[in-house]
């Protein structure tokens, strides 16, 4: 019976039978429709899609393409076989974010990806553009001590750690053989057990994570985002729809990711420089110490923080350019940059190596100042963002928006907070693999320890809250009950199914709270992360050993927060690669990764070059290119995109894309759709009320199907006045509350699934095919019943 109900979905609705407006009649002259489909995260299969087990690639690759079932291969040169309904097309595009297995390492990039999110975060603002570009140079500054950050922790780990302290110690470089040739004592002061020529050696490791950053990104770019948009003129009224997703230029970002990747790569190379070639240039600074050595020290010191000048400028000199298909690239900047930054390196190298008699490594590398500077910079540059965003969001407010406009800073400080937790995490794992025994060396700096000793009581705060979060959801379950009564009325009651609607709803509202827990948990990180650094500088001690002479009561709870911390952390980063090797060698763990990068690579990278790539420069032109050939090749087509969760998403993007005159011929309809309900209230600036008022002002087709039991898609919420309803009122899920003759076996709880097995579905989509018929006044649709 549902799969019946499934095709006659696909199939459409008898176009001479009653819809939902009145009676429909036929047209002469109408050209032949078509129903291009988008499926939503996770992905799906093209004959799950279309309903057939026979599909056949009309056109793409084996990336992203576009199927019809085997029998509408020719569909256009049929129209009288398509008359009762449009032709069927599925655009697939889920190997854009979980295909082959190098995707697992895309987990490596995580906090990238989320400091990218914050840059699109911004608040609606009208006549601000000097404000909107320091917000957007702000998040590009702090993405940039996110790429310092993460070279930094490859640097303590193989400088610091394993060249400096292990192979310093005799007792170390016996437990690791591979390490004797670089200890001074195993070695019987071999050539390469100079403390300089080891930190040479080691600083390999953070130059080859540079390395290899560049080149995923380089490559990247080139597989997904490479595909130019459309060629058109920009509109004289781009601006009037509030959203800046219509410009030319938005989908191709090549010159700024270009800029951006050259400047991240060198400031990653100059902190390798700088670690070796530091350690090298304080021994020469020694009363007695040679003078052209420490000549040499304060020129390459000096040449290093000229490049990192340099670096900022670049960062803070140029951002994304929209307004126009931007095609050039900044050539010598491009190579050259870079390419100094290295030679700068190899200098750097040669001089560590120098030989210098009586230099013995002791104790650690002196990362402190370091890790404790990044991290005061971050937190100043999430506070300043903050003020930024609140200014932003004060000119133009919007209720609905998250945080009132402080989403972007509250994201902001999430990714720094995972750039910490990942290098400190690396950093305590490798230290205690060296020294088991943690007597032989004095292990990573002391910042990261108290960074680590902090993650306790956040987990304490997050688990209370979540349990406040679990409550309210039990409490609207209980109201929910009484509801589920209410929308089958006259049903035989079931108490056990009555409970598992209500709770299905109830949790299906959890999504709603997030923004509280990120408000949370990013203020409690600013606070907590702001205490560390206090007591790391106050004491320069671990907070073990800070705490000794005080009360027992602090001792034993500074003794545990570092001990419980360094587990937790510990356990956090097995997890993490434990994840990411299962995702590199499994297909299902790895489709549940592409998942998250469905949600979080949707947006340009703006902000971070290695963040993962955007699969939406693929897409968005794609369906653009696919909607534009269709309706101009004939006078009289039509065409409905019809998309599915993040589908949705991507057809509202493509649909702005078009010329206007392009627009009418196309009809939007959305289910399970997350444009208000995450994207509206997450990205205002971007999918705000204005831009989404405007999209249905300009396609004047739009409606949206939702459920009460979806945690993802929601209502529209446009406000009056704006044209025709969109939202249809909330369907009922599940479809049958006991057995009936069309539901002879229980119906299921569908939530976020499914939509094209609800009857609306297929009344929905003729009604828009309706109303885009040259030549016939088309019924409205029924007004909006908000939930």
């Amino acid at each position: 019976m549902e799969r019946a109900q499934e095709r006659a979905a696909m199939n459409g609705v008898d176009s001479t039978t009653d819809g939902p407006g009145g009676p429909v009649q036929e047209t002469e002259g109408a050209g032949t429709a078509l129903e291009l489909l988008v499926h939503g995260v996770g992905g799906t299969t093209p004959q799950d899609m279309l309903n057939d087990p026979r599909t056949v690639r009309i056109t793409g690759d084996e990336t992203a393409a576009v199927f019809r079932r085997a029998e509408d291969a020719d569909a256009e040169n049929r129209p009288d076989d398509h008359r009762d309904g449009p032709v069927p097309e599925a655009y697939v595009w889920c190997n854009l974010t979980s295909g082959n297995s190098a995707r697992a390492l895309w987990l490596l990039l995580l906090p990238f990806m989320v400091v990218n999110l914050a840059h699109w975060m911004r608040p609606t603002a009208h006549d601000r553009e000097r404000t909107v570009r320091l917000y957007g140079l702000l998040v590009r500054l702090a993405g940039l001590t996110l790429t310092v950050l993460l070279v930094a922790a490859a640097c303590e780990v193989a400088l610091d750690l394993a060249a400096w302290q292990c192979a310093g110690e005799r007792a170390c470089a016996e437990r690791h053989s591979w390490l004797g040739f670089l200890s001074p004592a195993v070695s019987d002061g071999g050539w390469w057990s100079h403390p300089g020529r080891r930190l040479a050696l080691a600083a390999v490791v953070p130059t080859a994570l540079t390395g290899l950053l560049w080149y995923l990104s380089r490559r990247t770019w080139s597989a997904y985002e490479s595909q130019q948009p459309m060629s058109r003129e920009p509109e004289p009224d781009e601006e009037s729809g509030g959203t800046s997703l219509g410009r030319p230029g938005f989908w191709y970002g090549r010159r700024l990711v270009a800029r951006l990747r050259a400047a991240h790569t060198t400031a990653g190379l100059l902190t390798v420089a700088a670690a070796v070639g530091s350690a090298a240039a304080r021994f020469d600074r020694r009363p007695g110490g040679p003078a052209l050595l420490d000549t040499l020290g304060w020129l390459l010191e000096a040449s290093i923080v000229a490049g990192a000048a340099f670096v900022v400028w670049v960062v803070c000199r140029r951002g994304r350019s929209e307004n126009r298909l931007d095609q050039e690239l900044d050539e010598h900047l491009v190579r050259r940059l870079p390419l100094a930054a290295l030679v700068l390196l190899a200098l750097a190298l040669v001089y560590a190596g120098w030989e210098r008699p009586g230099w013995q490594s002791a104790g650690r590398l002196p990362g402190d100042p370091t890790f404790g500077a990044i991290a005061f910079l971050q937190g100043l540059l999430v506070i300043v963002l903050a003020v930024v965003a609140h200014l932003l969001h004060r000119t133009d407010p919007d209720p609905r928006a998250v945080l009132r406009g402080l989403g972007g800073p509250a994201v902001a400080m999430l990714a720094c907070a995972l750039g910490g937790v990942m290098s400190g995490g690396v950093s305590q794992r490798v230290a205690d693999w060296l020294d088991g025994t943690g007597t032989s060396i004095d292990g990573p700096p002391v910042l990261l320890t108290w960074q680590a000793s902090v993650i306790p009581p956040l987990l304490v705060l997050l688990l209370l809250l979540c349990g406040g979060l679990v409550w309210r959801a039990w409490r609207l379950r209980r109201a929910e009950l009484g509801r589920v009564g209410l929308d089958y009325a006259g049903e035989p009651r079931d108490p056990a199914r009555t409970r598992r609607i209500a709770s299905t709803r109830a949790m299906a509202t959890l999504t709603d709270r997030a923004p509280l827990l990120v408000a949370v948990t990013s203020t409690a990180t600013l606070l907590l992360g702001a205490g560390a650094l206090a007591g790391a500088l106050a004491t320069d001690e671990t907070p073990s050993k800070a705490a000794d002479g005080t009360y027992g009561f602090v001792h034993g709870v500074a003794e545990t927060a570092q001990a419980l911390g360094s587990w937790l952390i510990g356990v956090g980063f097995i997890l993490f690669v434990t994840w990411g090797r299962r995702a590199y060698k499994d297909a299902s763990a790895r489709r549940t990764i592409g998942i998250l990068w469905d949600v979080g690579t949707f947006w340009p990278r703006a902000a971070h070059p290695f963040a993962p790539p955007c699969y939406a420069e693929r897409a968005v032109p794609d369906l653009t290119w696919r909607m534009a050939t269709w309706t101009r090749a004939e006078v009289g087509r039509r065409l409905v995109i019809s998309g599915h969760s993040q589908g949705s998403v991507l057809a509202a993007a493509a649909t702005w894309q078009l010329t206007p005159a392009d627009r009418k011929r196309v009809a939007l309809l959305t289910y399970g759709s997350p444009l208000e309900r995450l994207y509206g209230r997450w990205f205002p600036a971007h999918f705000g009320p204005a831009a989404l008022a405007s999209l249905h002002a300009e396609l004047d087709c739009w409606r949206n199907l939702y459920r009460l039991t979806d945690p993802i898609g929601g209502p529209v919420r446009l406000p009056g006045g704006c044209g025709p309803a969109v939202d249809r009122e909330a369907l009922k899920d599940p479809l049958a509350y006991g057995r009936t003759p069309e539901h002879p076996l229980p119906a299921p709880i569908l939530g976020h699934s499914d939509y094209q097995a609800d009857p609306a579905f297929a009344e929905e989509r003729e009604m828009l095919l309706i109303r885009l018929r040259p030549g016939i006044p088309a019924p409205r649709p029924q007004p909006a019943v908000e939930s």
